[in-house]
């Protein structure tokens, strides 16, 4: 059995009225990638303030390292690296006075640690006079990733760090965290980015303050057990809704630039193109598709 780097339990956390977080629960194993996935307003953010410590949860508990979030917050801020949503950095110091800044605040010298970020670093040196506010966004986001490994924590915790950056940047940030999973660094990450789930050893679908599920990408993927289909035609905003109208279509979304069909079993999709056509709608095109992580999400959004 892994030992847990994280566990939740039951937190949750309110704004007035708006209930933020409702009895989360999971746990992520020493050692292991694992992405929370979902929308902007699941609660992802929320989640990673309380498990760092900057917020007191209203309900339940949580442990990072072994260390209780609220009696033990010394603890988990000197064991944890967070990088938030936002670029937090100092924008008016450069890319080296930042990481020597962060090295002082956890009391750590550059050099002790700099093996861990040496492979990252490397590729923003040639720019290390260079204002943090000037950088492009993926190498902010590089420098923010050292900022947060320098102390060499156990844990490291990620909110949506590739949102706002170019798919290579998104691709060579998590190559980034593969290299420091290998090193033994226990990680929490969240994305808006379905495809990015498959990067991950398990993964936690998430909205509006709920854990729909908890698996590795494969395991989500194998709980989709009803036919789906992939639909396209003429007039693709008023196909949507003549789809939805349909017999035998329990549910019609948007998927790129196709709309995906969750179907009943005995759904018949001739007979489903023939009365699109009386309605006057033309080359219709309908098949069989593979559900992806996304298929899933839309699914359990609606009927969980």
């Amino acid at each position: 059995m892994k030992k847990t780097a994280i566990k939740v339990e039951a937190l949750t956390k309110y704004y007035g009225k708006l209930t933020a977080l409702d009895r989360v629960s999971f746990e992520v194993a020493r050692g292991e990638l694992f992405g929370l996935i979902g929308p902007d307003g699941a609660g992802k953010s929320t989640l990673f303030r309380l498990l760092t410590t900057l917020l007191v949860p209203d309900g339940g508990r949580a442990t990072v390292d072994g260390a209780d979030i609220v009696a033990d917050y010394r603890t988990v801020r000197k064991r944890v690296g967070y990088m938030p949503g936002r670029f937090s950095l100092y924008p008016d110091l450069s890319v080296a006075e930042n990481l020597a800044f962060f090295a002082a605040l956890f009391g750590v010298k550059l050099q002790s640690n700099y093996d861990l970020i040496a492979p990252i670093y490397r590729q923003i040196e040639p720019f290390r006079e260079r204002r943090a506010g000037k950088l492009s966004g993926g190498m902010k986001q590089k420098l923010a990733l050292c900022c947060a490994l320098i102390h060499r924590p156990s844990v490291l915790l990620l909110d949506e760090p590739t949102t706002g950056v170019d798919a290579v940047s998104r691709s060579e940030f998590w190559d980034m965290l593969a290299e420091l999973k290998e090193k033994g660094i226990s990680m929490l990450v969240s994305t808006p980015y379905m495809d990015e789930a498959n990067r991950c050893d398990r993964i936690a679908l998430c909205d509006r303050g709920r854990i729909l599920g908890v698996d590795t990408p494969q395991g989500i993927v194998a709980r989709f057990d009803e036919p789906l289909y992939a639909l396209s035609g003429e007039r693709m905003y008023e196909l949507l809704s003549a789809a939805r109208r349909s017999a035998g279509v329990r549910e019609c979304y948007t998927f790129g630039e196709t709309h995906h069909a969750i179907v009943d079993p005995g759904f018949d999709p001739d007979r489903f193109v023939r009365d699109l056509a009386e309605q006057g709608f033309r080359h219709i095109e309908i098949r069989p598709v593979v559900p992806g992580i996304e298929d899933v999400f839309m699914k359990w959004m609606r009927y969980e």
